[in-house]
């Protein structure tokens, strides 16, 4: 992302390609940029599968997560949601996904939603910008 973009979730910027840098879109169309995140997982503050980190500011998707009991989850590097829409999706769409996750997590739900990631990556499904 360029200096000055608003700090916001990308799909709430009216053209996030105004933002993005050539290597920045090359970073998040190939997940890439969610390389970092692999330390947050060496040290336990996240996981390889669980919801998605919210964003400083998305007050609504913590607020639903709280409300279901999703928040208790480790935050992780892919999810439900993600398999299942990733930018795509309406904020109430994710939740409802991560509760499903949180009602049905079990090794091989983790594993099969892992297999769906890899596929997902390489085709770049749902990725929006």
């Amino acid at each position: 992302m360029r200096i000055g973009t608003p700090a916001v979730a990308t799909h709430l910027l009216k053209d996030p390609n105004v933002y993005l840098t050539p290597i920045g879109s090359f970073l998040r169309k190939s997940s890439l940029d969610e390389l970092p995140q692999l330390w947050s997982i060496l040290v336990g503050d996240m996981s390889f599968v669980g919801p998605r980190p919210a964003l400083f500011n998305q007050d609504d998707l913590v607020a639903l997560r709280t409300e279901l009991g999703v928040h208790e989850l480790l935050p992780g590097l892919t999810g439900w949601a993600q398999v299942n829409g990733r930018d795509e999706l309406p904020i109430p769409e994710k939740v409802k996904l991560d509760a499903e996750y949180l009602q049905r997590r079990s090794l091989f739900f983790d594993i099969h939603i892992l297999w769906l990631t890899f596929v997902k990556v390489l085709r770049r499904d749902g990725v929006s910008h």
